[in-house]
C-alpha cells in the first residue's frame, strides 16, 4: 500500500507543482502527454479508493523533497503509521461502497423481475427473449461455444463488448461465470438473450477490473451463434 500510495503521490505532485507555477505546462510531446496520463490515472485511482482528501500541497512538497535530494521532514516510523491509517481508511470505504451495492442490487433485481417478458430462474438468474434462434441445439458444459456479447452495469457502462469489436468469440462453457455457464446451457443456437446476472452469480465482492466494482449486477445483451463441441 505504501508503495503504490507513493507512486500516486509523484503523479499527482506533477501536476500539483504545475499548477503552482505561473505558466502551465505543455503537454505536446509524448514524454509530457504520458505524464499527464499517469498522473490522471493515478488521481483517478485515489478518488476510487476515497482517498478524496489528500493535501495538494504537502504532497506537493514531498515531491520537491525528493526531487532536490532533500532529507525527508517525517521519519520512517511517522509515515508507516500515516499509510496505515489511510489503508483503513480506504478498507473501510470499500466495504461500504459494497454494502450499498448489495442494497441496490436487490432493489434493481426485484424492479427487474417485474418487466414483462423477464424469466427469473431458481438461481435468480434473469433473462428476457431478444431473438429466437432456429436452431434446438443447447450446448453442454463441457462445449466450446461462439458468441456475441455487450456487458453493461446497470447504469449502463459497457465494460466489454465483443459486438464493438466486430469479432465474435469462441470460449468455453465452463470456464465462465456461473451466471454465464447456467445461462448458455438454456440457450438455443441463434438465441439472442438479455441477461441480467445477480453479483453472486457473476464476481461477487471480487473487483475484476476498475471498471466492474465489487458486487456488481452485470447485464449483457448474449448470441449464440454457434457450438464447437468438446475441448
Amino acid at each position: 500500500m505504501k508503495r503504490n500510495l507513493l507512486a500516486a503521490s509523484v503523479a499527482l505532485s506533477i501536476l500539483t507543482l504545475a499548477g503552482c507555477g505561473e505558466k502551465e505546462p505543455e503537454l505536446s510531446s509524448s514524454i509530457q502527454q504520458a505524464s499527464y496520463g499517469i498522473g490522471l490515472n493515478m488521481g483517478e485511482s485515489l478518488l476510487n479508493d476515497g482517498l478524496d482528501d489528500i493535501d495538494p500541497d504537502a504532497l506537493a512538497l514531498g515531491m520537491q523533497d525528493a526531487l532536490g535530494g532533500t532529507e525527508p521532514r517525517l521519519s520512517e516510523e511517522e509515515l508507516t503509521a500515516a499509510f496505515t491509517e489511510l489503508q483503513t481508511r480506504a478498507e473501510e470505504r470499500s466495504t461500504e461502497l459494497a454494502e450499498e451495492a448489495l442494497s441496490a442490487n436487490e432493489d434493481f433485481l426485484a424492479e427487474n423481475a417485474k418487466r414483462e417478458g423477464v424469466t427469473t430462474t431458481a438461481s435468480g438468474l434473469q433473462y428476457e427473449v431478444i431473438t429466437e434462434g432456429e436452431g434446438e441445439e443447447q450446448p453442454a458444459e463441457s462445449d466450446v461455444v461462439t458468441v456475441h456479447y455487450e456487458g453493461k452495469l446497470v447504469d449502463g457502462t459497457v465494460f466489454d463488448s465483443s459486438i464493438s469489436r466486430g469479432e465474435p468469440v469462441e470460449l468455453p462453457v465452463n470456464g465462465v461465470i456461473p451466471g454465464w455457464v447456467e445461462t448458455l446451457q438454456l440457450m438455443n443456437v441463434g438465441d439472442k438473450w438479455k441477461v441480467t446476472i445477480p453479483s453472486e452469480l457473476a464476481y461477487g465482492a471480487r473487483s475484476p477490473s476498475p471498471v466492474i466494482p465489487p458486487n456488481s449486477v452485470l447485464v449483457f445483451e448474449l448470441e449464440l451463434l454457434g457450438i464447437q463441441g468438446e475441448e
